[in-house]
């Protein structure tokens, strides 16, 4: 009994010892795999967390490059790049975004559809944390009220930034065109392509008409970078490295500003276009529309009012007549005509037929009236240009036939787009039988020629169209390509383009008579120009045009006055200077503006006094 009351001292302190050593290898054991894991960490992972705690201190943020500049012909700029502070916000770090935009607008105002524009590009594809601007354009009251509420606004920052500016508004809109935000359909195709992605990885805005449309590769540059060390709230505190943009490039238009700035003086109220080419070099001197908008207005978003009175007005301001406006050329087509008449063989200069004041194809049959109710009489061919005899060109185009002339015509650009770099000009309409058949599975009828004789009927050209072809008759058949690009960052450019041949007649003597009985036009007591020899500081050449808006009977009586001013007859007029030597070449329209000899000509007189003036030689 006594045995067993007494502890076995030597068992504890074998179970204690077994104890410990499977303690000891337990723990030597946790050791080992914490030391395993940290060592993995350490070493082998190093590699791993190291980039992921850069990329949580380190930020790499895109640098937008400046957009190339645009310059006139002499230098004058015609877009630039302004200086301009944004709210931008990056909605990844924003805790609330809602409860954040209404204390900006609180703050300094935000409209409503700069709210919408926001939440629209949150949806936009693109780079996590990347700012979205909320509002453009801030005052430095709005500047210094956001600043001092920087600590409130997590998300929240003010960028400088350069927005294209146009300080020519709307005397330039329609050739530059203008620049915008890149929309939804514009990043989807920039994101396809590696490279323009890259590119446009800084950039919010791409160029979406004329000029600048059509030289947005040159103007846009190249992206650089900032390698930027950020805190924990993502606010940067440092630059580490840098990577400067590459500008655009500056381009230096053949457009003279001043004629331009003429154009639109002379315009005034009315609507209408001005086109001026350089006969020797093909260069577009003039390309004006008008009315015209303002530019400025799109770059930064216009808004819904803005827009919607733009859309509506009545005037359209927004369609470019100078590239995309297509009329009947009327009369302004005799000089074509008539040269390609004379030099088939159809007939002379000399020959002569009897203008009664109307037309038959067949007796008895459809009247087609002269412009003048009892006729000219006896008529040849140059007193049919001075005197624009309807009547004369009626029986040449019969005598012709569509098969020869269209051809003719197609080699002065007619039917064509023939400029090198007008974004998205029309290429107007020369009908022939094909054509007719394919729009209106109709065959092509003697009347249908007899009407393209004077310009009417389905034939349609733009004013671009007009000065092209008046330009490449004044050279006596050379094509000069039209064209607005002259040069980038100082250096001549050369287009490049396919082989076009030139017009050549059978007897270049009719150059010279053409240009004779064009001259008349204007010198002559009876041409349809003669109101210019009030102002005449050079010698020109010129054809007028007047273009009907709506058809009257065919016993009916033009009557200005019982129609609406919309309704009243389109005034064209084409010509060229010196006629011994051509410079520039000038087509002018004026909507429902009737006599040409009163409005059109006047217009293109001016330009031509204007540029001769600045260029004697």
């Amino acid at each position: 009994m006594w045995e067993h009351s007494f502890r076995d001292k030597s068992a504890e302190a074998s179970l204690f010892r077994n104890r410990a050593i499977i303690l000891g290898i337990i723990m030597a054991i946790l050791l080992g795999v914490l030391a395993w894991r940290m060592a993995h960490l350490q070493i082998t992972l190093y590699d791993k967390y190291r980039n992921l705690s850069e990329n949580n201190r380190i930020k790499i943020r895109p640098l937008d490059p400046k957009r190339g500049l645009i310059y006139d012909r002499h230098g004058e700029l015609l877009a630039e790049n302004a200086p301009s502070y944004s709210l931008t916000l990056v909605v990844e770090k924003v805790r609330d975004l809602e409860k954040t935009i209404d204390f900006l607008n609180e703050l300094i105002g935000i409209s409503d559809r700069d709210r919408e524009q926001f939440m629209k590009r949150i949806d936009y594809r693109r780079r996590p944390f990347e700012p979205i601007t909320l509002r453009q354009q801030l005052t430095e009251d709005e500047i210094a009220k956001v600043m001092v509420n920087r600590n409130f606004l997590r998300g929240v920052d003010v960028e400088a930034q350069l927005v294209r500016y146009y300080p020519e508004g709307d005397t330039f809109a329609h050739v530059l065109g203008y620049v915008g935000r890149i929309n939804q359909a514009e990043q989807d195709k920039l994101d396809a392509d590696p490279d323009l992605k890259r590119r446009y990885s800084a950039s919010q805005y791409i160029g979406k008409q004329g000029v600048e449309k059509r030289y947005e590769e040159v103007l846009h540059g190249e992206p650089g970078y900032q390698k930027i060390e950020t805190n924990a709230r993502g606010r940067a505190l440092r630059v580490l490295e840098q990577v400067d943009p590459v500008p655009g490039q500056d381009i230096t238009l053949q457009l003279d500003a001043g004629l331009q700035r003429l154009a639109k003086a002379q315009m005034g109220e009315r609507r209408g276009a001005v086109v001026a080419i350089e006969v020797k070099t093909g260069g577009i001197l003039a390309l004006y529309s008008n009315p015209g908008f303002d530019p400025n207005l799109f770059v930064s978003g216009i808004s819904h009012v803005d827009y919607n009175n733009l859309r509506d007005d009545p005037d359209l301001p927004l369609f470019d007549r100078a590239t995309r406006g297509r009329y009947p050329p009327a009369s302004t087509l005799k000089p074509f005509i008539g040269l390609g008449t004379v030099d088939m063989g159809i007939t002379n200069w000399t020959r002569e037929i009897y203008d009664p004041g109307y037309f038959q194809l067949d007796a008895g049959g459809r009247f087609y009236r002269d412009w003048k109710r009892t006729g000219h009489g006896f008529v040849n061919l140059e007193r049919a240009i001075i005197e624009s005899c309807d009547i004369y060109f009626y029986d040449v185009a019969n005598r012709a036939g569509i098969d020869r002339i269209n051809p003719f015509l197609a080699q002065f650009g007619f039917g064509q787009n023939m400029s090198l770099d007008v974004d998205d000009a029309l290429p107007g309409l020369l009908p022939g039988r094909e054509w007719k058949r394919k729009t209106y599975r109709a065959g092509w009828w003697a009347g249908d020629t007899v009407n393209l004789g004077i310009g009417q009927g389905y034939m349609l050209a733009t004013p671009l169209q007009l000065a092209t072809a008046t330009a490449l008759l004044a050279n006596r058949g050379k094509w000069q390509i039209p064209h607005l690009i002259k040069a980038r960052n100082g250096v001549d450019e050369v287009l490049e383009h396919g082989p076009i041949p030139d017009v050549v007649l059978n007897q270049s003597s009719n150059w010279d008579k053409m240009f004779e009985a064009m001259h008349k036009v204007v010198s002559s007591p009876s041409g349809t120009a003669r109101a210019l020899q009030a102002h005449l500081d050079f010698s020109i050449a010129g054809k007028t045009g007047t273009a009907q808006v709506v058809g009257i009977k065919q016993d009916a009586k033009y009557d200005s006055a019982a129609l609406k001013e919309r309704q009243r007859d389109h005034a064209l007029f084409i010509s060229f200077s010196p006629v011994e030597d051509p410079k520039i070449a000038v087509a002018v329209i004026v909507e429902n503006g009737e006599s040409a000899g009163k409005t059109a000509a006047p217009i293109a007189q001016q330009i031509i006094n204007a540029y001769l003036g600045d260029n004697p030689g």
